[in-house]
């Protein structure tokens, strides 16, 4: 099966796609283009999958930069692939051609920036701890020392859960209400005291008060869609013992 890659008008004319689970060498509860090294999947085939990203991309392997993804708001710029032990941050930028961002996900938002006037890219691991904390600002301003303009920048979400499957607790809210009492409307009512969160939608206010010439969300579902995405809410409410990431890439 060949790879299958999500792109958008928006993040032209970088090369970049978010990727399903479509065209991978892993098999199992991994089925298919799983990127995490983090899994227990085989290493040879999460290795497999990875040269295939990087294939696509236009890149060597070891041209594909990644972190070791925390739920932070750190960002870290980067002119070469960071070695192991990765840094811990959940963002990277980059005005280095040849270069690859990339970030893994499986729920959580793989967000990717561009500014092509002046060259610079991000890329962002999203989840709702490191929205809350501010990582899509701190990309933002870190693309800007390279000499990006946020009023030039678009920005995509990629592959994501969405309102309909995102079921929270009431502390949940309370976190979010304690920092900004309009966020009560990315917020709806569920069963009992149970409420669903609009991470995409919050995002996207965010990513518009911040600023940026354009943001939208892919409009993917994960754990709505098994064939293509993997979910890690998913995984745990059908009691599997792990679960594959998807990869997100751009590059210059």
């Amino acid at each position: 099966m060949a790879l299958e890659i999500i792109t958008s008008d928006s993040l032209l004319p970088f090369r970049h796609g978010f990727f399903t689970r479509a065209g991978g060498a892993s098999s199992g509860i991994f089925q298919g283009l799983n990127c995490g090294q983090g899994s227990t999947d085989q290493r040879e085939a999460v290795e497999i999958n990875r040269a295939r990203v990087a294939r696509a991309m236009g890149v060597k392997s070891a041209d594909l930069a990644l972190v070791h993804q925390v739920h932070s708001a750190r960002v870290i710029t980067v002119t070469e692939a960071p070695e192991m032990p990765r840094p811990q941050a959940d963002g990277l930028v980059t005005a280095t051609p040849g270069l690859a961002l990339a970030v893994m996900s499986a729920d959580c938002q793989p967000v990717l920036f561009a500014d092509a006037e002046a060259g610079v890219i991000g890329a962002t691991h999203a989840g709702w701890k490191g929205t809350l904390a501010g990582v899509l600002e701190a990309t933002l301003d870190a693309m800007e020392t390279l000499g990006a303009d946020r009023g030039r920048t678009n920005v995509v979400i990629g592959p994501t859960i969405s309102q309909r499957a995102y079921e929270v607790g009431p502390e949940f809210l309370d976190r979010f209400l304690a920092e900004d009492e309009a966020s009560a409307r990315f917020f709806a009512q569920g069963k009992g005291d149970r409420v669903q969160f609009d991470l995409p939608g919050y995002s996207l206010d965010r990513l518009r008060r911040a600023g940026v010439a354009d943001a939208l969300w892919t409009r993917h579902c994960t754990y709505s869609d098994p064939e293509r995405f993997f979910s890690y809410r998913r995984s745990v409410h059908q009691a599997e013992a792990d679960y594959g990431r998807l990869i997100s890439v751009i590059r210059i």
